[in-house]
């Protein structure tokens, strides 16, 4: 089964913070949509861009920690780890393309 069509749930121990993490990123990205709509400078505006692209990939770093943490470790502890490690290294090629 593909990692798209299998759906897993987990329950994420730092969901509180990523949640706050993503609604400074929204509001980032609402703050982006009014510097264009208001013709700020370019430079300003890709400067702001950046900004959440980096928070972004912070999420993303957290989620990836949690994941070698929790789900990934628990795969190993199961026999699971080829796995585990397969669709670990997935998740990170499609984060660094």
């Amino acid at each position: 089964m593909s990692r798209q069509s299998e759906r897993r749930t987990v329950v994420q121990p730092r969901k509180t913070q990523l949640i706050n993490r993503l609604k400074r990123i929204e509001g980032q990205v609402r703050g982006i949509q009014r510097m264009i709509q208001e013709d700020r400078y370019c430079v300003d505006i890709l400067v702001q861009i950046a900004a959440v692209k980096s928070a972004v990939e912070q999420v993303a770093m957290v989620l990836i920690e949690d994941h070698t943490r929790h789900c990934v470790s628990q795969a190993i502890q199961n026999n699971q780890q080829e796995q585990a490690i397969a669709e670990l290294m997935d998740v990170i090629r499609h984060l660094t393309k």
